[in-house]
């Protein structure tokens, strides 16, 4: 007997649930949906060491009200990232990055073979 009702039960369950499966979607809150995210550019210029030469670094940072969604450097997605404070520390390649949003510095450093400073303003 209580097989029986179960077996009913999940038949009734299944057809309800395939009959309309946008009832059974999560929906989003709708301060949710209006809180979209911001995206942040700047252009850094990076001094080389012991190259000596300057390049120029372009930094976007797409976040919203409470992350750091995704960030761009020189148009390449980065895929991991840490964010301490201010700082976001990051690598593309064997370039190891750290980007001070608050102070607009560039600090960069090639696993000893060389290193980077620079400053770095807003280009929105």
């Amino acid at each position: 007997m209580k097989k029986a009702c179960f077996l009913t039960f999940l038949s009734i369950f299944t057809a309800c649930a395939l009959a309309q499966p946008a009832a059974l979607a999560p929906t989003q809150p709708a301060s949710a949906a209006a809180s979209q995210p911001a995206v942040l550019r700047w252009v850094c210029n990076a001094f080389y060491l012991p190259a000596r030469s300057i390049w120029q670094r372009k930094v976007s940072v797409e976040s919203d009200a409470t992350d750091v969604r995704a960030i761009q450097i020189d148009g390449v997605p980065v895929y991991t990232f840490n964010v301490q404070g201010t700082t976001l520390m990051t690598a593309i390649d064997s370039e190891r990055i750290q980007f001070d949003i608050t102070a607009q510095t560039w600090t960069s450093d090639m696993r000893g073979i060389a290193s980077s400073q620079g400053r770095c303003d807003r280009s929105d």
